[in-house]
């Protein structure tokens, strides 16, 4: 009985919600859209991102961190992949919006990460709320990705669940809850090294959400 009620004040939500609320919904609540924008750009340039830089966006959905950082970055430097194709022409329109069409960002949907081939070495990754989404094996395959494409003193970047907690689901995705030692054999394997930064609540990610704000954001280099 719960959850029907719960489905139903879904749907009644959903009815009233513009357009650019429903596309912010894809990649979360809406409510937290702007918030989850600004720490995203925010935190990296805390780290030191600079507008010359290259960096891809892992997982950009409709860009809801792309399209600060798009702006910010020089023309043709933000790259973002995105497996959801439907998901991404969403972000497109949002591209449009906010009039950043002219900043030439490479907008990329895929299926396999080895399908996806670079010219660019690239000085920043970014995988914000995406492995946490991955099962093990795509994981893999993403670390290996990334080590592909990193610069020799680049810095891939991704918050991770590594709380104790039960496996769950969201939009058909998994939300995987792993431990520091399974991301530090990953990176040995693919010649990385990986380091915590901190939790994301730490970080400045204040989200009322408690499992959210306790995940980890973890900083990936060459070995």
């Amino acid at each position: 009985m719960i959850k029907q009620l719960k489905q139903v004040k879904r749907k009644i939500v959903t009815f009233f919600q513009t357009p650019q609320e429903k596309r912010h919904a894809l990649v979360g609540p809406a409510k937290l859209w702007k918030m989850k924008q600004d720490f995203q750009i925010n935190f990296l340039k805390s780290q030191g991102l600079q507008p010359n830089q290259e960096l891809m966006d892992v997982g950009c959905g409709t860009l809801r961190g792309g399209i600060p950082l798009i702006n910010y970055l020089e023309k043709g430097n933000y790259y973002g992949i995105e497996v959801r194709n439907t998901v991404l022409e969403e972000g497109r329109k949002e591209l449009k919006e906010h009039d950043l069409e002219r900043k030439e960002p490479h907008l990329i949907a895929f299926s396999e990460f080895n399908e996806i081939s670079l010219n660019a070495k690239l000085d920043v990754m970014l995988a914000f709320s995406v492995l946490i989404h991955m099962e093990d094996t795509i994981v893999e395959k993403c670390i290996e990705f990334v080590s592909k494409q990193l610069e020799n003193n680049g810095t891939f970047y991704a918050n991770v669940n590594l709380v104790s907690h039960q496996d769950s689901n969201w939009q058909g995705f998994p939300v995987v809850f792993r431990t520091l030692e399974f991301y530090e054999a990953l990176a040995s394997k693919n010649n990385l090294k990986v380091t915590t930064i901190g939790s994301l609540g730490e970080l400045g990610h204040i989200s009322g959400q408690e499992l959210g704000d306790k995940q980890v954001m973890l900083a990936f280099k060459k070995a």
